[in-house]
């Protein structure tokens, strides 16, 4: 007798929710030390399996015993992965806001004055290989990592973002957020990521400028100390060497049209 596998329009949403969270925390641990310890914890499992199943029984208990504590060791093993999966649903999916109406339904823009102020200091950081961290926020006004600098809540100006990221200014080490047109705070540190697929021609602004991006929704703009290149850094990825112009395309269309590289 053949049997046939019932699904219902409520198992179907059951299958994708959980695709979703393996996809989502697959991006977060892929290329990172995670993975590897994830395929240990899988190598575990297995042979605990293969012990059960030859009844080993003593073995088969021993390790039974770690595999009754699984998920309070996953959460310790993997407590950074965890809590950059919460800030992910929180802040990428805007649900922060959620009863916030304005916030919730308005889309974020940037003046085009701020952003024209952005480029052209941008294109000045590059031709005089001045190293800068710009994070444009989107939803999320990120005032936590703004605490960890310096709060200005001041406006946006090419002389202003100049003056800040001078090599002999007090405010040069660290990065610029910008939220509502307005510069928040300078001088913050921000999440660094631990992912080795990163090129090790990129430095540590970009490693924290990928941190950042997969840690909130923000878009963070880099110029490269060393080299002068711009680069622009969206949901992980990022496009190296890009132009002022290119990088103005990127901001006035409200960041639609972001070609990434994987």
């Amino acid at each position: 007798m053949l049997l046939f596998i019932k699904l219902g329009f409520f198992d179907i949403i059951d299958i994708l929710l959980v695709a979703f969270i393996f996809y989502q925390v697959y991006k977060l641990v892929k290329g990172t030390v995670a993975i590897n310890i994830f395929a240990g914890i899988f190598t575990f499992y297995v042979a605990w399996l293969l012990v059960r199943a030859f009844n080993m029984e003593l073995i088969s208990s021993i390790l039974g015993q770690f595999i009754g504590m699984g998920v309070i060791a996953l959460l310790i093993v993997f407590q950074q992965e965890v809590r950059r999966f919460l800030l992910l649903i929180g802040s990428k999916y805007n649900l922060q806001n959620i009863f916030n109406l304005e916030r919730l339904f308005s889309k974020p823009s940037m003046k085009d004055e701020v952003i024209d102020a952005i480029v052209r200091a941008c294109d000045y950081f590059s031709k005089t290989k001045t190293g800068a961290l710009i994070v444009l926020s989107q939803n999320s006004e990120l005032f936590n990592y703004a605490q960890t600098g310096v709060l200005l809540r001041s406006n946006v100006s090419e002389e202003l973002l100049e003056n800040i990221f001078y090599k002999n200014t007090p405010l040069h080490d660290g990065a610029v957020i910008i939220t509502d047109n307005k510069i928040l705070a300078a001088r913050c540190i921000l999440p660094v990521s631990d992912n080795n697929n990163i090129p090790g021609s990129l430095g540590l602004r970009h490693r924290a400028a990928i941190g950042m991006s997969t840690a909130t929704d923000a878009h963070i703009v880099v110029v490269s100390e060393e080299t002068g290149n711009i680069s622009f850094v969206k949901d992980g990825h990022f496009k190296v060497r890009i132009t002022p112009q290119e990088l103005s395309k990127f901001l006035h269309n409200d960041f639609a049209g972001f070609v990434v590289n994987k």
